[in-house]
């Protein structure tokens, strides 16, 4: 392997091109803000609903900032209503991460928006969701498994109700528990109650901090929820020992570079501290958090960090080995998919 300090940014097309079509396993994928723009629009005409708002003239998604994201973010998903709609969601969302090399992803799923916290109507769209992403496996060779997430600015009690619902449908396609939303508002441990009861259930966890709080953030996402990935992490990096702390516990960054830029976290890739993390000995992996959202997707992610960074195919293959270890599904599963990443 080269010396890291002789790394330089990737230009020539064909190492390139090879790079965008290795196989991927994506950690960090918003199942409803994977939805193409397209199909969103598509099902609010059907529904006769009017949402027009939340697209520019050239159909992609128009928001101001994270915030107003949000809000854009739950427009989008209102016109989502039925087990079926879902089950179509799973379809596209899948076709584009096929589309992408993508072999193994784990995607949030939020109670909330899949029956409103109705343990009995979670079950219904969980099964809908479930058998559209066996058809997929089957006929686009990618697999999927669900991480159910309580939503941060929705409140402590309502994440009760969402940790619940995967409490009572853990298993070997229901794999892990998590936070996401709005991360100004409460603390990571108001939400301790709800990450105990998946723990107990056997679920796998993982909360997303780090990505507008600082480091301390970070640090309480691993030491009061007792989390084993945190989703993205990375403004851990100021703070070297916090840095530190993350790679003596071996805890997986489900890192989105191109989220982060396009959000303004970060003014451009080379300035991401995702190369730093890595040479500092953070388990590092890459994802696209809301890909359409943030006009990215895994081939991007990949070819822009080659650029940015000198990430060769060694580089994606220790980085794609490192998200299979942190993976949440069973050992067959994760043997599965490693034949994949091998043959390539």
């Amino acid at each position: 392997m080269k010396d890291e300090d002789e790394r330089r940014p990737i230009t020539d097309e064909e190492q390139l091109d090879r790079i965008a079509r290795l196989p991927k396993v994506e950690l960090h994928l918003h199942f409803e803000g994977g939805a193409p723009p397209a199909f969103i629009r598509g099902l609010a005409k059907q529904k006769k609903v009017d949402i027009a708002r939340i697209f520019n003239e050239d159909g992609s998604y128009a928001y101001r900032d994270f915030w107003h994201f949000l809000e854009v973010y739950e427009a989008a998903t209102s016109v989502l209503k039925t087990p079926e709609d879902f089950a179509r969601l799973c379809t596209a969302v899948l076709e584009e991460s096929a589309k992408n090399g993508v072999v193994y992803s784990e995607t949030f799923l939020s109670p909330d928006f899949c029956g409103g916290g109705d343990l009995g109507a979670w079950r219904e769209y969980l099964q809908a969701i479930r058998e559209a992403a066996e058809a997929a496996e089957r006929d686009m060779g990618v697999t999927l498994r669900g991480v159910v997430t309580c939503i941060r600015h929705f409140g402590p009690e309502k994440a009760k109700r969402a940790a619940l619902c995967a409490a009572e449908t853990a298993g070997d396609w229901l794999v892990g528990f998590g936070m996401a939303g709005d991360e100004k508002q409460g603390k990571q441990r108001d939400f301790a109650y709800s990450f105990d009861m998946a723990r107990e259930a056997g679920l796998r966890l993982t909360s997303h901090a780090g990505e507008w709080n600082g480091p301390q953030e970070v640090r309480e996402a691993v030491e009061d929820l007792r989390v084993e990935r945190i989703g993205h992490g990375v403004r851990a990096a100021p703070d070297l020992a916090v840095v530190d702390m993350l790679a003596e516990r071996g805890i997986t960054l489900e890192v989105c570079p191109g989220s982060n830029v396009f959000l303004g976290v970060y003014p451009a890739l080379r300035a991401h501290p995702i190369d730093m993390l890595r040479k500092r000995g953070v388990k590092v992996t890459v994802s696209t958090d809301d890909p359409p959202f943030f006009h990215t997707s895994m081939r991007q992610e990949y070819l822009g960090l080659a650029r940015a960074f000198g990430w060769d195919e060694e580089i994606f293959a220790e980085i794609n080995r490192t998200a299979l270890d942190a993976a949440f599904c069973d050992a067959a599963t994760k043997e599965a998919v490693l034949k994949k990443l091998e043959q390539a």
